[in-house]
């Protein structure tokens, strides 16, 4: 059951469907993401997965290998995403997919934790990288 859960709140993220990744997440659901920054609340977290959904609307989680020790689940896989902008690209250079690694811990057929691993240095590039050209 906790493993269809963790499946539920992927297919969610996958779809931006903030209502129901909310619903999936216990009140005092903790996101850590792959710098250690921490925030606590499903509240919290709605506005901050809005927020995500802004700044890269086909951000998806892709899982190749699930790992299970009763209530915690580790996933492997990658997660992509487009950075958004209003300079049009022809070659797609603000698209980015990286390896990635996640943790969720599900109490109560919720998502308590969900924690990030993945290097992000190619999004922080990207998103310097257009912050720099529409600072010319």
């Amino acid at each position: 059951m906790d493993l269809k859960v963790v499946r539920d709140f992927i297919e969610s993220i996958n779809s931006a469907n903030t209502d129901r990744i909310y619903n999936l997440m216990t009140k005092d659901h903790e996101f850590i993401d792959s710098q250690g920054n921490k925030m606590i609340g499903n509240d919290n977290m709605k506005k901050a997965w809005i927020g995500y959904f802004g700044l890269f609307p086909d951000y998806k989680i892709e899982i190749t290998d699930t790992l299970q020790n009763d209530s915690i689940i580790v996933l492997l896989g990658y997660a992509s995403g487009t950075y958004k902008t209003d300079k049009k690209s022809s070659d797609n250079n603000n698209y980015w997919r990286v390896p990635a690694s996640w943790k969720a811990i599900v109490v109560d057929e919720k998502i308590k934790l969900w924690q990030v691993y993945a290097d992000n240095s190619v999004v922080i590039d990207i998103i310097n990288k257009n912050c720099a050209q529409h600072a010319i």
